[in-house]
């Protein structure tokens, strides 16, 4: 049997089977948004960087939430914008499995994050004496490295597991990119214990971190109850901003990888995935820097100084 199997080196990617001029059309859309990803994330990175008012530990992982939605858009989005043009353009192996280890890293690190960076909210709002104390350089620095190095071992796990496994045909994937179960469907061989892995790392990386999430701003809310209200405000404009992200982040990915997948059409999932890796990256900087006046007072003072540099 193994003699009659030709083993796969590159692969197809499908899309959305839509006509000429609908794709495009996506493809303007697409490239202003992809644009528009990069250039907000970009501006909360270089504003985090030169001013130094924002030189605190919640910046600090916004500035690393900011680089994964970055990394995120670069590592989908330009092979998406591909596919609209030339839609028969094949990826090799090699590079499908890159993306697929690039994918999952940077979502298991965002995952991270969030926790890490609702854990600050919780120690600055709940311990605000302790909090430079709590929340030293180091302290953050380590729960960076962690967040990176976990995201990248459980990425490489899968990716690991994806490999010892043959391809030997069709190769087209029903996707926009390498997504992981996309590629597992076209694997001629038992892909059970990767689909095990896979929920129990959902499990571990989506489901423990959301409900530390929800445990954090649970003590939160207790404790805004008795603040002033110049500190009640203050306090929810930043937690109210990370719970939309977290609520657009952790709802797509629990809806993705454990909701029951008749109920929801590859077509529709797809739809899902799009929300989750383009859109998602373009939004979070919106919300924190919409809501977050001190990311406001960062963006007018260094505009000021422009200004006046130039006149001079």
């Amino acid at each position: 049997m193994e003699k009659n199997q030709t083993m796969v080196t590159e692969f197809i990617l499908l899309g959305f089977p839509l006509g000429p001029r609908i794709q495009i059309l996506l493809f303007g859309l697409f490239s202003l948004f992809y644009a528009s990803t990069l250039l907000v994330n970009g501006v909360i990175l270089g504003l985090i960087l030169l001013d130094t008012r924002l030189h605190t530990p919640m910046y600090f992982f916004l500035s690393h939430l900011a680089f994964v939605d970055i990394t995120y858009a670069c590592n989908t989005v330009p092979q998406m914008l591909v596919n609209l043009l030339n839609p028969a353009k094949p990826i090799s192996y090699a590079g499908c499995m890159t993306q697929t280890f690039c994918f999952l890293t940077f979502a298991h690190t965002e995952c991270l994050l969030l926790v890490v960076m609702s854990y600050d909210r919780y120690v600055a709002i709940c311990y605000p004496l302790q909090y430079s104390i709590i929340m030293n350089w180091r302290v953050c620095k380590d729960l960076a490295v962690a967040a990176w190095t976990c995201g990248s071992l459980l990425a490489l796990l899968h990716v690991s597991l994806i490999l010892r496994l043959p391809f030997c045909g069709p190769h087209e994937i029903n996707h926009f990119f390498c997504e992981i179960l996309s590629v597992l469907k076209l694997a001629c061989a038992d892909t059970r214990l990767n689909k095990v892995v896979i929920f129990a790392a959902c499990v571990f990386i989506v489901v423990v971190p959301l409900c530390l999430v929800l445990v954090s701003y649970s003590h939160i809310l207790a404790i805004l109850r008795i603040q002033s209200g110049e500190g009640r405000r203050k306090a929810f404009s930043t937690c109210s901003s990370h719970l939309c992200v977290v609520g657009l982040f952790f709802g797509s990915a629990i809806v993705m990888y454990m909701a029951p997948k008749s109920r929801h059409p590859e077509e529709q999932q797809k739809i899902l995935f799009l929300f989750y890796s383009f859109f998602n990256p373009m939004l979070n900087p919106l919300i924190y820097s919409l809501r977050n006046t001190e990311v406001k007072g960062a963006l007018r003072r260094l505009l000021c100084k422009e200004n006046s540099s130039s006149l001079v």
